[in-house]
């Protein structure tokens, strides 16, 4: 941990609390910083004790879902999306998966996941089943391996892939950016039928049906 580094942030990153629930418990008072009540946006430099008062302990909730083909993950307005569907129940998507697409997302009140599994320095992989209209070249996964230089992105991370048959690939992507293998496969001239996301990491959709979920494991939780 580098620091001096502030307050929220801190908490984060010792997997405490997300950033925003730590600025929540810092306004009310819930956190003391060498016996004093912490402030907003204060430093913690090396050698600070920070104490977290937690008036009631968190019940964290981890699910896999399966996200129907056709249901937005988060939209604008009115429109039902994953994130209206579930809100009232407490649990929010981790990333994200496009209208079009469908498949496994997680759901959980714990904001820490999201740096963990979607961030920067995240070390989680997705794995996705695509199916194409064209038939597929064998030098496909060895483009899409070296890291495939595209219009949109730049030079992509190197990405695994394993043809199954003519017209269906699977795909391993250590990043996420949005529309990352509609826009690899689209400038590989390739149109797109369906995709459908099976791993997070460690997580299997495996038979959970569109639209059902089922509770993450402990050893599942522990691996994230």
């Amino acid at each position: 941990m580098d620091y001096p580094i502030r307050i929220n942030k801190y908490l984060r990153d010792k997997g405490l609390v997300s950033r925003r629930e730590a600025d929540k418990l810092i306004s009310a008072g819930e956190v003391l910083v060498d016996g004093r009540r912490a402030e907003m946006g204060m430093l913690i430099y090396e050698g600070d004790k920070v104490v977290l008062h937690q008036k009631q302990e968190k019940e964290y909730i981890y699910l896999a879902y399966y996200k129907p083909r056709g249901l937005a993950t988060q939209a604008t307005g009115n429109f039902e999306s994953v994130i209206t569907e579930w809100r009232e129940r407490g649990v929010f998507p981790v990333g994200r998966l496009d209208k079009e697409s469908e498949g496994l997302l997680i759901l959980t009140n714990d904001g820490r996941l999201t740096a963990k599994i979607t961030g920067p320095e995240s070390k989680t992989n997705k794995e996705y089943i695509v199916n194409v209209k064209e038939g597929l070249s064998k030098g496909v996964p060895a483009i899409f391996e070296k890291g495939m230089q595209t219009k949109t992105f730049g030079k992509l991370l190197p990405a695994k892939a394993r043809i199954v048959d003519r017209h269906t690939l699977r795909v391993v992507l250590l990043e996420g950016k949005r529309h990352q293998i509609r826009v690899m496969l689209s400038e590989l001239h390739y149109t797109i039928t369906d995709i459908k996301r099976v791993r997070i990491g460690h997580i299997l959709i495996g038979d959970l049906r569109p639209g059902q979920t089922r509770k993450l494991t402990p050893l599942e939780i522990s691996r994230l």
